[in-house]
């Protein structure tokens, strides 16, 4: 690996495909249902614990983005959606779970639609810039919707928020490089 980044995959869905984009569905979907609930817990009045868990959702689409390509990340995100925010119904309310929903989708398809036009720059432009305006949008989305006129400090956790988001973005970039060579190596014989 030249450390700049690599072709999209081509051709049909493999078992092997299959199986990585399910497992990257599933993660979605707890990500973002465990993301909802954290989220109603804030830590102080810039913060909730849902900062550290949300990025990851990132982490998912960047990876899925990188080994199967866009149209495969897409189906990930979509699916991890529908069964987050219903998850997220349960778990923290109507009005997170339709935050969230509306956040959390154009976030993440805009995630992946940056990541795809940077993929050629070296392996850690795309991840780190991609989710860093995604995760902008999502958190100007998403604590909006879910906490305007409520007593809830939501500017200073939505700022708060953002820069724990922007933090953990970064260290993302460690375990997306170390899974990188992973799941090339295992989507490899799908796509070859």
């Amino acid at each position: 690996m030249t450390g700049h980044g690599q072709d999209v995959p081509t051709g049909g869905a493999a078992p092997a495909d299959a199986k990585g984009l399910a497992v990257a569905a599933a993660a979605m979907a707890l990500i973002v249902a465990a993301s909802n609930f954290l989220v109603q817990i804030p830590i102080n009045d810039w913060l909730t614990w849902g900062a550290f868990s949300y990025p990851v959702a990132f982490l998912i689409t960047d990876l899925t983005n990188r080994t199967y390509g866009p149209a495969p990340a897409r189906r990930v995100v979509y699916v991890g959606f529908a069964l987050g925010v219903a998850i997220s119904v349960w778990l923290a309310g109507p009005r997170i779970a339709f935050a969230s929903g509306t956040a959390f989708l154009a976030a993440q398809l805009a995630d992946i639609v940056i990541f795809h036009r940077l993929r050629r720059l070296p392996w850690w432009q795309a991840p780190l810039i991609s989710s860093m305006l995604a995760t902008t949008l999502d958190t100007a989305l998403f604590f909006s919707l879910a906490f305007a006129g409520t007593e809830l400090p939501w500017v200073t956790l939505a700022l708060g928020d953002l820069g724990v988001k922007y933090a953990v973005a970064i260290t993302m970039l460690i375990p997306f490089r170390l899974m990188m060579a992973h799941l090339a190596a295992w989507a490899a014989p799908a796509t070859g």
